[in-house]
């Protein structure tokens, strides 16, 4: 491959392009100048960028119809998940598109020795300085600052291609993304009276939960949540997870975020002693890194890998720490200049031929910062490790419906297409149909945590196997309810629930209680990973993609999750949506029942509508 550095000289030596291009060059993308952004000096034209470059995916709606067969648990498929190379073959563009391509970027001095494929050759890589991608686009790039946190990135509002390659080439990244993607943790803070209150606390009769293990809860889990909390109040104690059965769970870890294994052997030594020693795998993507130093250890992955980790122990474990979202600092010259993180960690985990089972993500963007376009790819990323038999949570946000700022104050509640309308704030992934989005909930019998992110999505619409649920929501409120502010056909999240706030975990050496929905996703995650383990002890396949199969159940048999009924999710200065009997956008179906759920998913429902299509002729 050739050096980046030949690939300078080359382009300063020669105007950018070795081979000018005469076809004639139209708009592909163009956004309006970002709100809350400042577009300061021009970008180094020597500065090195990877551009992705996205191809077609022409048979797509198959793949997406055999994700839904598959994960519907009345379909006769369900359970049939793709293997990679199946997933591959439906996600590959034409070879027309192939062509195209290749022949406008030797048009540019740029040849297969030159770039990197995906393993379905959906996506081409390359890597250019900046006065090269000017030429090629035929756009040019800017330093742009972001206003309140200082950021920078180097961007473009706009950008072109030869008139001939529209249909060919369905997107062009880093250009007209300006989302900053943040872990959503709404509430941190050290607390070294903890002990004292859970002694205390620890003398209290047990709170009733009819749904609970036993029919109750520790009184101590009003104040803080532990391990056996989460296993009392999702009902399930006594479960024994596979350490040998091919199970596996992961977590996701991005902006430098680092799980601490010294903190975790002090969390398991107080609250899963039986899991001291153990640990988890580390997998480095895109210059992720791994330091160790205690006071380096991150709240958000220590948050996230201590629970999902001490839950479903002893299922082995993987932390993906991604690197490439920096922000680029324009007097250091950054290499890699990218805050699209998920695209990165997409990257590396399509090229595995083994994944876990359950992945959980506490990080996400607004949705209106990110460009539809690519909302959608990234998406469809996720829809081929659905396919694959893999479940995704996602945390739904920390703003209530609002921007996930956790001051109201300082929520901007705003559309930003440059008309600056009051909109509620949906985030981005949680509104891809093909995640589950996890909303969050608070003390012991659950409400509603005010900050728990919902609302419905601007970009994709709502998909068929939530819209009675839904339906029914919104059949419910009072005509004209927050009017304009939402989009009432959009994806609604949440899907589910569970507990967001007063967790206790080791960081850097100190207890510290910290909260938010990024504690929910990986909670929930932890009882579809346990699920998925009695699922495969019994030989049969992982959940994969959930949701079908979550508003399967909450229609047919409710009691599988706990309705949450009460609490609201405040934002843009509104009280935000109720929680209310059956879905909300709040809390979603609820938080689960784990000896319920388990109960369902261990039949092979296979089985059951083959011999109900017996009976029935």
């Amino acid at each position: 491959m050739r050096s980046l550095s030949a690939l300078v000289a080359l382009a300063l030596a020669f105007g950018a392009a070795a081979v000018p291009s005469t076809a004639v060059h139209k708009v592909k993308e163009n956004v309006v100048s970002p709100r809350g952004w400042t577009k300061r000096a021009p970008a180094p034209s020597d500065h090195i960028i990877e551009l992705r470059i996205a191809l077609p995916q022409p048979k797509f709606d198959v793949l997406e119809k055999h994700l839904y067969e598959v994960s519907d648990p009345f379909h006769e498929r369900y359970g049939q998940h793709l293997t990679k190379e199946e997933v591959e073959a439906l996600v590959a563009p034409e070879a027309e598109s192939i062509h195209l391509v290749n022949e406008w970027l030797a048009s540019h001095g740029i040849y297969e020795d030159d770039l990197a494929r995906s393993p379905a050759k959906d996506w081409v890589h390359i890597k250019v300085p900046v006065s090269l991608a000017e030429e090629m686009l035929k756009t040019e790039y800017h330093i742009w600052t972001h206003d309140a946190s200082g950021d920078s990135v180097i961007r473009t509002t706009s950008y072109s291609l030869p008139e001939h390659l529209h249909e060919h080439v369905e997107l062009i990244q880093p250009t007209t993304v300006f989302s900053r993607t943040k872990s959503l943790k709404t509430s941190f803070r050290f607390s070294e009276a903890q002990e004292k209150s859970v002694a205390i606390a620890a003398n209290a009769p047990p709170i009733s939960v009819p749904s609970a293990s036993g029919g109750h809860v520790d009184a101590s889990c009003n104040q803080t949540i532990t391990v056996t909390c989460i296993l009392e109040l999702y009902n399930a104690v006594g479960f024994k997870a596979s350490a040998t059965n091919g199970n596996q769970i992961g977590i996701t870890g991005y902006l430098e975020q680092f799980a601490n294994i010294q903190d975790l052997q002090t969390f398991f030594a107080e609250q899963r002693p039986d899991a001291l020693n153990s640990t988890f795998k580390t997998i480095l993507i895109n210059g992720g890194e791994n330091n160790q130093t205690l006071d380096e250890a991150g709240a958000e992955a220590n948050l996230d890998t201590q629970f999902a980790y001490g839950l479903t122990f002893p299922t082995p474990a993987t932390f993906y720490s991604t690197g490439g979202s920096p922000p680029f600092i324009p007097d250091v010259l950054t290499p890699d200049d990218s805050n699209e993180p998920y695209t990165e960690w997409l990257d590396f985990v399509l090229k595995q031929k083994t994944l876990p089972q359950t992945i959980s993500t506490s990080y996400a963007d607004d949705e209106q910062t990110v460009p539809v376009s690519f909302a959608k790819r990234v998406c469809a990323g996720f829809a081929q490790l659905g396919a694959r038999g893999v479940s995704l949570t996602f945390s739904s946000g920390d703003g209530g419906v609002g921007d996930g700022e956790e001051d109201p104050a300082l929520q901007e509640c705003f559309t930003n297409d440059g008309r600056n309308v009051t909109r509620f704030v949906p985030l981005f992934p949680p509104s891809c149909p093909f995640v589950t989005a996890v909303g969050g909930t608070i003390h012991v019998p659950e409400t509603a945590v005010f900050f728990s992110g919902g609302g419905f999505s601007d970009v994709f619409p709502r998909p068929a196997y939530q819209q009675l649920a839904v339906s029914k929501f919104l059949n419910k409120l009072a005509p004209g309810t927050y009017a304009g502010l939402f989009n009432p056909n959009g994806r609604a999240i949440p899907d589910v629930a569970a507990q967001a706030d007063l967790f206790r975990i080791f960081l850097s050496g100190r207890p510290v209680s910290i909260g938010g929905t990024s504690a929910a996703a990986p909670t929930f995650a932890s009882i579809v990973s346990l699920l998925n383990s009695a699922r495969i002890s019994k030989g049969l396949p992982s959940l994969g993609f959930l949701n079908p199969l979550i508003y399967a159940l909450q229609a047919t048999d409710p009691s599988v999750f706990n309705d949450i009924t009460t609490g609201n999710n405040p934002g843009c200065g509104t009280p935000g949506f109720n929680a209310t009997e059956g879905w909300d956008p709040v809390t979603g179906v609820g938080t689960p029942n784990f000896g319920k759920l388990k109960d369902i998913v261990t039949f092979d429902f296979a089985d059951v509508l083959t011999n109900a299509a017996k009976l029935g002729a």
